[in-house]
């Protein structure tokens, strides 16, 4: 993990505000919120009362106050205060409960759903793994500020308040004793824990490092043994070892240091404040009984709220340091829901599409990737596509076919030139409208991991199961379908594992039928199939490439032999066009060279074909 990520962020008066604002998605909830908070100061209030009455249970046994009072009547109320209690901790807890699950349930949809729409140079930019953990890490820190941080924050500010009011109340001499040493050593000590924790982890990551030579050795054993370096290897292993001492003997250091800080300063702080209560208490036994005599169960009563304050003490450093934590998250959380959508990072038309003819036309396109500005892809590239017409790009990786696709889904925009579908700039239409007469059967088909059904419905969801089995008819799908157990309920694994190349191509084409759009493109759609496969498939994309406009990028050229018009890109420049037979005809050209490599290729291949067998 970078450092960015694991970075503590400072608490600043602007990022605490901006922070605030992930509240509003509390907001519907704020009576529930409200409420809890009520009762978190009353039960916090109510908790204060125990060490009181501890105190007091000791008195009335040494007969040292009231004598109307008697300890069966201190049980009865100490019963009734712990129900009373009870219910008012269960009732806090469902309040926090619906607040922080209906809240942070409204920000994880709100997250996903900004997500989705943002632009692709976004994804380009980022990494998936980051993606997910701010959906999954960084909204589970809210969910834990609003549920149980928050509330314990405040519970303990409560207390330490109300328990250093009670003590003052009791004894101003000796809370001023207590005031004067105790929070000072409590602070420390947590410092000193700091400490300690780091030289722990710094211990822990030396020892990772150690596993993984001792992983890398095994899993390359064979290496290790070929090249004859066991000694070499049993000396780094040693090595590290060594490292690892060293931390520990820092981090066993350190445990000792704080050992003797615990017993000798804490403790020590601890004796001092009870030993000079008993001070206190035997300066004040002859007196009579009355609001102004020190009693040991008073004694009693302000040793437990010392420990209950120092507590407090150490409890707010370690929510403090979450609350710190929960303030990063939210700042990632808002980096995302602050991040413009494809509809808001540039000025487009309102104009709905509908069922697009098809008539495309590219003028004087030039593009160069946001994420390498310095490379530029297409350099005055244009080109007409009639409306039901076939028309092929080729040509060699990175010549700017697939670009050419993406800049006609929107996926990104031109430099310069312009781009337009049935006379109309594609900027103009309404971006969902537009989409929806696209289809796309890529060469890495990616299915979900439920159904077959599910997969092709994703083209139409609200198509019936008559128009799910014809689009799997015409797509050459529903022989494997149906011989399948369970037919369109099969689950096809993550990413379609359980189907062949030749299964998921049929079910990503099903699933174009089914959208019967207006603009079909094909990358590369068959190139990754065996030859038996691929005879399916395209007889398959034949049937769903007729009457509409369609892009086909194929690196077989086979497959493009009776397309309409063929567009030959290099080096960013489109240099030839025409069909398969004008093409070939060419001497020299580019498309032509192309051909006859692949076509003596194969026939090369199907003579060494031949000649193994006989």
């Amino acid at each position: 993990m970078d450092n960015k990520e694991t970075a503590r962020p400072k608490l600043t008066r602007e990022n605490l505000r901006e922070a605030l604002k992930i509240f509003q998605y509390i907001r519907p909830y704020r009576i529930q919120f409200i409420f809890g908070l009520f009762l978190l100061f009353l039960g916090s209030t109510v908790f204060l009362v125990f060490p009181k009455i501890i105190g007091e249970m000791l008195d009335v046994a040494q007969g040292k106050v009231r004598t109307d009072i008697d300890l069966r009547q201190i049980g009865v109320w100490l019963v009734g205060i712990l129900v009373f209690q009870g219910i008012v901790s269960y009732l806090r807890v469902m309040m926090f409960a619906q607040v922080s699950e209906k809240g942070t349930a409204d920000i994880r949809v709100a997250l996903y759903r900004r997500l989705i729409s943002l632009p692709i140079v976004f994804f380009e930019k980022s990494r998936v793994g980051e993606l997910v953990s701010r959906l999954t890490n960084d909204v589970e820190k809210l969910y834990n500020t609003f549920y149980f941080i928050l509330a314990e924050f405040l519970r303990q500010i409560i207390i330490l308040v109300g328990g250093i009011g009670v003590l003052l109340w009791m004894s101003a001499r000796l809370a001023g004793v207590m005031l004067a040493i105790f929070p000072v050593i409590v602070i420390g000590a947590m410092f000193f824990g700091r400490w300690v924790r780091k030289l722990s982890k710094e211990r822990q990551n030396k020892l990772a490092e150690t596993n993984t030579i001792l992983d890398e050795t095994l899993q390359s054993i064979y290496a290790v043994k070929a090249f004859t370096n066991e000694l070499f290897e049993s000396h780094r292993y040693a090595r590290s070892n060594e490292s690892v001492v060293n931390v520990s003997m820092r981090y066993a250091k350190g445990r000792a240091i704080f050992a003797v800080f615990i017993i000798t300063m804490l403790f020590g702080a601890l004796f001092f404040v009870i030993g000079y209560g008993m001070y206190m208490v035997q300066q004040d036994a002859g007196l009579p009984p009355g609001p102004g005599r020190f009693t040991a169960g008073d004694l009693i009563a302000f040793v437990t709220y010392t420990a209950v304050i120092g507590g407090s003490i150490a409890s707010l450093g370690n929510f403090y340091t979450e609350l710190v934590g929960a303030v990063g998250a939210t700042e990632r959380v808002r980096e995302i829901l602050k991040s413009p959508s494809e509809t808001e990072e540039r000025p487009r038309g309102n104009l709905h599409a509908g069922r697009l003819r098809g008539n495309i036309s590219f003028k004087n396109i030039r593009f160069s990737y946001p994420t390498r500005a310095d490379v530029v892809v297409l350099k005055d590239v244009s080109l007409e596509i009639p409306a039901g017409k076939k028309v092929a790009l080729v040509g060699q990786s990175g010549a700017g076919k697939s670009t050419i696709m993406q800049l006609l889904l929107q996926f990104h925009f031109a430099e310069s030139g312009s781009i337009s579908i049935d006379g109309n700039s594609i900027y103009d239409y309404d971006l969902e409208s537009y989409r929806s007469n696209f289809a796309i059967v890529p060469q890495e088909v990616i299915l979900f991991g439920g159904t077959i059904r599910e997969n092709i419905l994703y083209g139409k969801p609200e198509a019936t199961e008559e128009e799910i089995i014809e689009a799997a008819r015409q797509a050459n799908a529903w022989d494997f379908i149906s011989r399948f157990p369970e037919k369109l309920e099969t689950i096809v694994g993550e990413r379609g594992i359980k189907l062949s190349g030749g299964q998921r191509q049929r079910i990503a084409i099903a699933r174009a039928i089914l959208r019967n759009p207006s603009i079909l493109l094909l990358d590369e759609a068959t190139s990754s199939l065996d030859a038996e496969s691929e005879k399916v498939v395209q007889e398959a994309l034949n049937n769903l490439m007729e009457n509409r406009t369609s892009i086909i990028i194929a690196h077989r050229l086979a497959t493009i032999r009776d397309v309409d018009c063929i567009y030959v890109l290099e080096g960013g420049h489109i240099v030839e066009q025409g069909t398969h037979a004008e093409l070939s005809e060419i001497p020299n050209g580019v498309y032509s060279s192309l051909a006859r490599l692949q076509f003596e290729s194969i026939a090369a291949g199907n003579r060494d074909l031949i000649s193994a067998k006989f």
